[in-house]
């Protein structure tokens, strides 16, 4: 069995992979990002998709063919930062919300709304952006020594145990995954206690996934080493 303190420590690479902006947004609060990633802010609720997209490495993601509007708008974001307009005002923009209909993962921040102009003029811009940072992870997953993946949603054990089989073809170094797993009806994180090498699985409320405390409680004990400048 693996629990969260035996996971706790320094590592070269700390990235979230879903199901939403939670787990990257907030090892960037801890200080414990220091690069964009593909998962980083879109919305991925199925694990068994996410595992899919990794075992073919990220061939056809977000292909424009693939693409629809959907419903919902969410912050333009870059890299997490809001987008503010050009002509100088004070609200940020907004966003599309495109749907990937073949891995069934959204981009909910990526595609500004400006009036008179549809969503797919941003698109190769978008999808330059896309491309590099999947050759980023590619390169950070091959050479860092030792990585901590997060994710925030829903999942199985035999979910758990395809995903991190998915991302052992990927990674050459030591890795471990944390699984934050959302429950009605509890107060604070759980622990899982599942018997499986290099995973971690705790449970966190369903009804509170911006709360600080939680977040503070699974991240504090985590350090950067130097191995990326």
């Amino acid at each position: 069995m693996v629990n969260l303190q035996e996971i706790k420590g320094p590592y070269d690479l700390m990235l979230g992979i879903g199901s939403w902006c939670g787990p990257s947004l907030n090892l960037r609060r801890h200080n414990l990002r220091r690069f964009a990633f593909p998962l980083d802010w879109m919305v991925s609720n199925s694990v068994a998709d996410v595992t899919r997209l990794i075992n073919n490495r990220f061939q056809g993601f977000m292909d424009f063919p693939n693409l629809v509007l959907t419903e919902g708008t969410s912050s333009s974001l870059d890299d997490g930062v809001a987008v503010m307009p050009a002509q100088g005002g004070t609200e940020p923009v907004n966003a599309h919300f495109i749907y990937d209909t073949v891995y069934n993962i959204t981009s909910v921040h990526d595609f500004p709304i400006v009036p008179g102009q549809d969503w797919t003029v941003t698109y190769p811009a978008y999808k330059e952006k896309l491309q590099k940072r999947i050759a980023n992870l590619f390169e950070k997953l091959e050479y860092s020594p030792k990585i901590l993946f997060v994710r925030w949603g829903f999942a199985t054990q035999e979910e758990a145990l395809a995903l991190h089989a998915a991302l052992s073809t990927l990674v050459k170094g030591d890795f471990n995954l944390l699984l934050m797993l959302p429950v009605n009806g509890i107060k604070g994180m759980q622990e899982m206690y599942w018997p499986y090498p290099g995973i971690c699985a705790v449970q966190v409320p369903i009804e509170e996934p911006n709360n600080d405390s939680i977040w503070n409680e699974v991240y504090n004990g985590l350090s950067l080493t130097n191995f990326w400048p």
